[in-house]
C-alpha cells in the first residue's frame, strides 16, 4: 500500500491542473471538465484520508459527491448544449452577453 502523502499528492496535482484549466481555457466543455477534474482530486484526498483513520465517513461523503456530480454532469451538458444550438459556440468570452 502506498502511503497517504502520495495520495494527497497525486491530488493536489491534479486539483492544480483543473484549475489551470478553469483558468486558461475559454470554452465551456473544457471549463466544465476542469471543474470536474477538481471535484475528483477533492474526492481522492478524502478517500485517501478516510483510509488513513480507518473510518468510512470520508468515503461515504465521496459516494455521495459522485452522486451529485452525476446529476451536475447532466444538468450542465444540457446547458451547454442548449447554449451551443442558440449560440453555435461555447466561447466564455462571447456568453458574456447573457448578463441581460
Amino acid at each position: 500500500m502506498a502511503p497517504t502523502g502520495y495520495y494527497v499528492a497525486l491530488s493536489g496535482l491534479l486539483f492544480a491542473i483543473g484549475m489551470i484549466g478553469v483558468l486558461t481555457r475559454r470554452t465551456a466543455i473544457m471549463i466544465f471538465l476542469s471543474v470536474e477534474l477538481m471535484l475528483n482530486a477533492a474526492n481522492l484526498a478524502l478517500v485517501a484520508f478516510a483510509r488513513s483513520w480507518g473510518d468510512l465517513t470520508g468515503q461515504t461523503a465521496v459516494f455521495i459527491v459522485m452522486t451529485l456530480a452525476a446529476a451536475e454532469v447532466a444538468i450542465g451538458l444540457a446547458i451547454i448544449v442548449a447554449i451551443f444550438r442558440k449560440r453555435e459556440t461555447t466561447n466564455v468570452d462571447a456568453l458574456a452577453t447573457l448578463k441581460g
